[in-house]
């Protein structure tokens, strides 16, 4: 049964557009479906069918006897507030997901990234953010930082606090604080760490 007819590009921004399906219910009634992308039309994933991720978020640890993990307080212009989340971005064309890590990280945080690629491939694969909103892909990239403080890049639309929070701390913010979603569940993780393994989850 059909599912999608066309498809129109309802907006011409830089960075996201608004699009809209011609879509069909489950009993071939249509109906209006909007959704977000960060793809151009011919690169929809609705086309392509591609896992190929637009975004990275990276879970980096400090080279310390008792990790620390590093999160960042971000102001975010639609909730009007700052949050929580760890370091993110997007990958830039001719990137892999380690590359674009290493790049974010230095620009918001000033630290220097080395990825981990250890443990079973199956946790870096890229995941769906919102798919009733956006066919984003994201995947997730995991490593080590320095302790010690460096100068970010940010650009001046960053508003970004560093963070470097112990178990106890991320347990504080997840219980007071407002979360992003995907940090959320990764700072979960991070309870349940080792010191003498801290990647052990991975295996």
């Amino acid at each position: 049964m059909r599912k999608i007819g066309g498809v129109q590009k309802l907006t011409d921004n830089p960075h996201l557009n608004l699009y809209h399906l011609d879509a069909y219910d489950t009993k071939g009634a249509p109906f209006d479906y909007y959704f977000a992308s960060r793809n151009d039309e011919e690169n929809l994933k609705l086309y392509t069918k591609s896992l190929s991720p637009e975004g990275i978020v990276i879970y980096g640890l400090t080279r310390e006897a008792c990790p620390r993990l590093v999160l960042i307080r971000e102001y975010r212009y639609p909730l009007d507030t700052e949050i929580y989340a760890l370091p993110a971005g997007l990958v830039d064309a001719g990137e892999t997901p380690g590359m674009a890590a290493a790049r974010e990280m230095k620009e918001e945080t000033g630290l220097s990234f080395e990825e981990y690629t250890g443990g079973d491939s199956c946790f870096r694969r890229p995941f769906f953010l919102g798919p009733g909103l956006t066919d984003e892909a994201s995947v997730a990239v995991y490593g080590t930082v320095d302790a010690l403080e460096g100068t970010a890049q940010c650009e001046s639309t960053e508003q970004i606090q560093v963070v470097m929070a112990d178990q106890k701390e991320v347990r504080r913010i997840l219980s007071k604080e407002r979360v992003s979603l995907r940090g959320a569940y990764l700072m979960m993780q991070y309870l349940r760490m080792d010191p003498q393994a801290p990647f052990a989850f991975l295996g």
